[in-house]
């Protein structure tokens, strides 16, 4: 006996072409009895009842035109009527040009003339990505601007771009996790078409572009979603209040609304993959999770556009159901934000033990890390008073995203401040190495590879100033409550001085330490894709020699062999036994890096603060310019 299900309605929302190439407009507000659009053709207002098609859908579609100069094309200003009166901007806008509260602009990304047809993306075992925010990374604070640093980055060694959220947000300053129109990439960065071109222009220099892209929440100025619908409930919450409808009443359209958005960057920008933010709060208790139905719909778009594209969770929760696949109860993503190798390694280098770093602090720590991926994997955390993760033990450990900084743990400190103003030049290319020689998928932070100094703290230019003031109150309680004791005055986060403070200054002197570090980088990242254990990510095991000395060996790869000294004291190196075709191939301390060590040293002890790797004679690398 067939049984006739009823099947809702599920539409994309958004202004889109039809095959004839009439402008139709979709819209899901159930929380309305009739809406408008309001459209300004010519500077003209003109009033067009929506027609309501079922279930909270409204739409209208524009009727044909007789000469060009009547067609509703790009850069139209168009707005939504509320029964209220009020007028407020498209929900799945594609691009607001005048700001968030102002009405949004047609804008259609198929019109767009790419050059990177014969793109195929990069595959995951050669990603290693660089993070960085459009609006410090140059002084140009754009899409353009980033297009212009693009060689250097080619030329360092990385073969991804992560770009932090660019989802329209109030004002020109912010990390971008304050978005409120998703589907709408920022004005003061070069809007919808300055993201295109940046995308296009990577690819032709034979980099991936991952974006950043929130999910759990959006940005509390310029909010109106919940005018229109049901975005949210009221039984789930997260840190910014109720959580995105994922699972209740009416969660479909809401469900539809985040995948077509994650697919509409994919298709239409040609982006190369996703990174969604704290995954863990995208709470979902649905038989089919959130996760795994946006990755499917993603996968699906890559493989008609036949090329490589990645997910990436971030999470602090440890949990390997993330990358698992489906069969295995998992939401089968590429790979995932790992975080204990920052800890460990900021914990034990720079001594710091407030919040989640009093979990670390040992050399153990780390040893653990490179051994099992995480180092709490179910045992007993301190800091949460419970068993913390679950076993990675079937996680590949490429699956394994991790970097020495990232826009967090810069960020949510009180001062910003990098890795390179807490720790010394031997200490940071001792941190440095390790996560560039870890079997993991590595993740610079912009600016690291040269040991900016510029301070990274939150900022942020809301339109409402009690906002701004509210904001700053808030991260210092947030701080508070996580344990964190702040060590400098906390900068103002919608002060402009806040902003400027933190450009990068994209300045290694010739013979500088930062030139050095810099070498070791571009060698470091060059070894990964020329030693088979970085290339294929062999698992490593790790032996503690003492509290301070640590050896690290391929399981795969017995005659490569890395130490590293974690002591204040220089440390004589155990006889080593190696056969004749291994020589020393890297460390720390020589002088083309930094260090006060002849590079033609054989490293028969370690000074503190250094690590050196020996493998076979054939892998050695130019040390380069």
């Amino acid at each position: 006996m067939t049984v006739p299900f009823p099947q809702p309605i599920r539409l994309s929302q958004g202004p889109q072409r039809d095959r004839d190439g009439r402008v139709r407009w979709q819209l899901w507000a159930p929380r309305c009895d009739h809406v408008n659009l309001i459209t300004w053709p010519g500077g003209e207002r003109q009033v067009i009842p929506l027609s309501a098609v079922g279930d909270g859908f409204f739409s209208h579609t524009a009727p044909a035109v007789d000469t060009p100069t009547d067609a509703v094309t790009s850069g139209l200003r168009y707005a939504f009527e509320l029964p209220t009166g009020e007028v407020r901007p498209d929900p799945a806008s594609r691009w607001q040009p005048d700001g968030i509260h102002e009405p949004s602009a047609l804008y259609f990304p198929e019109d767009f003339a790419w050059t990177d047809q014969a793109w195929r993306g990069v595959p995951w075992e050669s990603i290693v990505i660089y993070e960085l925010h459009v609006g410090t990374f140059t002084p140009a604070g754009t899409f353009e601007g980033v297009i212009e640093r693009l060689p250097e980055l080619v030329e360092l060694g990385v073969t991804a771009i992560e770009i932090m959220p660019v989802a329209q947000f109030p004002g020109d300053r912010n990390w971008g996790y304050d978005g409120v129109h998703p589907f709408a990439a920022q004005n003061t960065y070069g809007g919808p078409l300055g993201l295109q071109r940046l995308v296009d222009a990577a690819h032709t220099h034979g980099l991936a572009v991952l974006l950043d892209v929130v999910y759990n929440h959006l940005g509390p100025e310029g909010n109106y979603v919940s005018e229109f619908g049901p975005y949210y409930t009221d039984h789930h919450h997260t840190p910014w209040g109720p959580a995105i409808n994922y699972d209740g009443a009416d969660s479909d359209p809401v469900r539809q609304f985040v995948i077509d958005n994650a697919t509409y960057w994919i298709r239409d920008f040609h982006l190369d993959g996703l990174r969604l933010d704290a995954v863990q709060t995208m709470i979902d208790d649905s038989a089919r999770h959130i996760l795994e139905e946006l990755q499917t719909a993603v996968q699906e778009v890559a493989h008609a556009q036949q090329r490589e594209v990645h997910v990436i969770g971030e999470t602090n929760q440890n949990d390997s159901r993330l990358t698992h696949p489906k069969s295995a109860g998992g939401f089968q993503l590429d790979g995932f934000w790992a975080d204990d190798l920052h800890h460990s390694l900021h914990a034990l280098l720079v001594g710091e033990s407030d919040g989640y770093y009093k979990d670390f602090g040992q050399v153990a720590h780390v040893a653990k890390v490179f051994d099992h991926g995480v180092a709490y994997d179910g045992c007993y955390s301190r800091f949460r008073r419970r068993r913390h993760g679950n076993s990675m033990a079937t996680t590949a450990k490429s699956r394994f995203v991790v970097g020495l900084q990232n826009h967090d743990q810069v960020g949510n400190r009180f001062d910003g401040a990098r890795f390179a103003s807490l720790a010394s030049p031997d200490t940071q290319r001792l941190a440095a190495a390790l996560v560039l020689l870890s079997p993991f998928t590595p993740l610079l932070f912009m600016g690291e590879e040269y040991g900016e100094t510029a301070p990274f703290p939150f900022f942020c230019s809301f339109l409402d100033r009690a906002l701004n003031r509210a904001v700053g109150r808030g991260r210092i309680r947030d701080f508070e409550a996580a344990g964190f004791v702040p060590r400098t005055e906390s900068r103002p986060a919608h002060a402009k001085k806040t902003f400027d403070a933190a450009a990068l200054t994209w300045s290694w002197p010739a013979n500088s330490h930062r030139d050095g570090l810099r070498r070791m980088y571009r060698y470091l990242l060059a070894a990964r894709q020329a030693w088979p254990p970085l290339q294929q990510h062999l698992p490593a095991t790790c032996t503690l020699v003492d509290e301070t000395l640590l050896t690290i060996a391929y399981d795969q790869a017995p005659s490569v062999r890395i130490q590293a000294n974690f002591g204040s004291k220089s440390r004589q190196l155990p006889g080593s036994g190696d056969p004749s075709d291994v020589r020393l191939l890297f460390c720390t301390g020589w002088e083309a890096f930094g260090g006060e060590r002849p590079d033609n040293d054989s490293a028969a002890s370690l000074a503190p603060q250094e690590l050196a790797v020996w493998g076979p004679a054939e892998w050695a690398l130019p040390r380069g310019n």
